[in-house]
């Protein structure tokens, strides 16, 4: 074992070889592992446990993966990688505009999942923005947003906004070049950058979630996230 994270993760997968390969893998990394076989048993434990990640499996009985990522989103913004033998661009886009933050398409490497799950996780931790060990104040206020990176905290209208790992980052790097126009290319290229391989709808789905969240709070701080057609999207600044 590397080393004890301390880190627990829900492996949600109704085959059980593959659960055991994946709790095999992932107990060698440190982490702590619990399971669940179907969509219920694991918004059960979603909900009465805060884990770090879910794996979660796209083709469950019952309740599918996709059902069960959106429920467990209207509640948490725990990190969740889709798993899935199906492949098609269509299954990819679905499980993004469910709230997955990274897909895994069946077979796969143990190792190669096993560096997606640090990736994701290390995206997920406040700690993992910070360059220092002192104190700082990397705040980004707006009228009606404030972006604390420091403490991974975005307010919207005086409200505590709860986004996934994806969402922060894709705010925050536009957030750092107010007005300024990025391509989804390169907003694919520097916020999911090579550790994902994905279409230029995965952007169109994460900027629609984060409005949505966006707002609840504030119609203000929603709509300063600017469409400029045929081109991308930019962070834009309300003028007084």
């Amino acid at each position: 074992m590397e080393g004890q994270t301390n880190q627990s993760i829900l492996v949600v997968d109704d085959e059980d070889r593959i659960r055991r390969l994946l709790r095999m893998y992932l107990e060698r990394e440190g982490f702590v592992i619990d399971e669940a076989e179907d969509g219920e048993t694991a918004l059960e434990k979603a909900f009465n446990d805060d884990f770090d990640l879910i794996l979660l499996d796209l083709m469950l009985p019952g309740m599918d993966g996709l059902d069960v990522c959106a429920e467990i989103r209207k509640q948490k913004a725990t990190p969740i990688i889709m798993l899935t033998a199906r492949g098609e661009e269509t299954n990819r886009v679905e499980g993004f505009e469910a709230g997955t933050d990274d897909y895994v398409v069946k077979p796969f490497s143990p190792r190669e999942l096993v560096h997606r799950v640090k990736a994701v996780l290390r995206r997920a931790s406040a700690t993992a923005f910070l360059n220092t060990t002192t104190e700082t104040h990397n705040v980004i206020v707006f009228s009606e947003l404030t972006i604390d990176h420091d403490a991974h905290e975005v307010r919207a209208g005086g409200q505590t906004i709860q986004l996934t790992p994806k969402e922060y980052e894709l705010l925050h790097y536009l957030a750092l070049s107010p007005d300024k126009v990025f391509t989804r290319e390169t907003l694919l290229r520097d916020v999911w950058n090579y550790e994902f391989f994905g279409d230029l709808r995965t952007v169109d789905t994460h900027v629609k979630r984060l409005r949505e969240k966006l707002n609840r709070a504030s119609s203000v701080a929603a709509s300063m996230i600017t469409t400029v057609w045929g081109v991308g999207y930019k962070l834009e600044v309300p003028k007084d």
